[in-house]
């Protein structure tokens, strides 16, 4: 049994695109599994409720020399600890490609568009398979998630046309209200405790040479008044994990759906130099207005490079 999983601090695409591609690959002949790195966000459950089916099965440690197959990621950092010692035989990505190295040629699909669940799509119809009403509901929620309903710069034609072509066999006869359901279900925060905000959305990514390692967050939400009602905590919850995990530095976006605006927290001096340099954006109170940059793989991630680079 092949397990196949997203990244660590799963959004909607690692999980349903997990679920969606060991359906694939088991259709194909190919005995799979789904699995999740980590809690649920407040967006997947519903999206799960919706589709109604139960979350993958968390998993923590597999054993060296063991298959996998990884979706919607395929850095070292954002997976298995020891995803090094593993036989990495299928990738299904829309991210830049990191340091995977295999001991024999995997599977591999990548291509720049907004959502893992758009590729899924195209494998299934290369292989002439019907989509399955589920498959259909989960791989639209994915794309809606990962463009917020086409609002991030990362969509493309191809989302949208997946979208249109996913829509009636999900039967969801109203996309748009659908969208603002799975966001209001996101933004629905609660009485969450701060460490648990920073790390829904949190990726870990090496930066320049010799390496420096930043912990990027993403909170997007429609109420963005709450998250910086939580300021003070969300900050402290920065430090802690930055002295915790031996970053060099953390940053949280705060992207605020329907106006499509980024506000980015900065904990301390070090992190607001970088924040200047990187995108010529002054730090006031630890919060930092990077205006339309809502997508981190697409123009905070870079940025940084860039940057660190230089």
């Amino acid at each position: 049994m092949l397990p196949v999983f997203g990244h660590l601090n799963p959004d909607t695409d690692a999980i349903t695109s997990a679920l969606v591609y060991a359906r694939l690959l088991t259709r194909q002949g190919t005995e799979a599994r789904a699995y999740r790195l980590g809690d649920l966000n407040f967006e997947t459950p519903f999206v799960l409720r919706e589709a109604g089916i139960d979350a993958p099965e968390l998993l923590t440690l597999l054993p060296a020399g063991a298959a996998v197959a990884l979706v919607d990621h395929n850095e070292s950092s954002q997976s298995l600890p020891n995803l090094a010692e593993l036989m990495v035989t299928h990738v299904v990505d829309h991210h830049k490609l990191g340091n995977l190295s295999t001991s024999q040629p995997p599977y591999l699909r990548f291509e720049p568009v907004g959502c893992t669940a758009t590729l899924l799509l195209k494998l299934h119809r290369e292989a002439n398979l019907t989509v399955e009403p589920l498959d259909a509901k989960l791989m639209l929620s994915a794309i809606l998630s990962d463009t917020l309903h086409f609002r991030s710069p990362t969509t493309t034609q191809d989302d949208r046309e997946a979208v249109a072509f996913l829509a009636p066999i999900a039967g969801v006869n109203d996309v748009e209200a659908y969208a603002l359901a799975m966001f209001a279900a996101k933004s629905d925060l609660g009485d969450t405790p701060a460490e648990q905000l920073l790390k829904m959305d949190y990726k870990v990514f090496p930066f320049g040479e010799p390496a420096q390692h930043w912990g990027l967050g993403v909170i997007e939400t429609t109420n963005p008044a709450y998250v910086f009602g939580r300021q003070a905590e969300l900050l402290a919850a920065m430090t802690a994990a930055k002295a915790q995990d031996g970053l060099d530095g953390v940053l949280l976006s705060v992207v605020d759906i329907l106006n499509e605006t980024n506000r980015m927290l900065v904990p301390d001096d070090a992190e607001a130099a970088v924040v200047r340099a990187a995108f010529g954006a002054q730090t006031q109170d630890h919060v930092a207005d990077l205006g339309s940059r809502i997508s981190r793989k697409k123009q905070i991630v870079p940025a940084l490079e860039k940057h660190f680079a230089s």
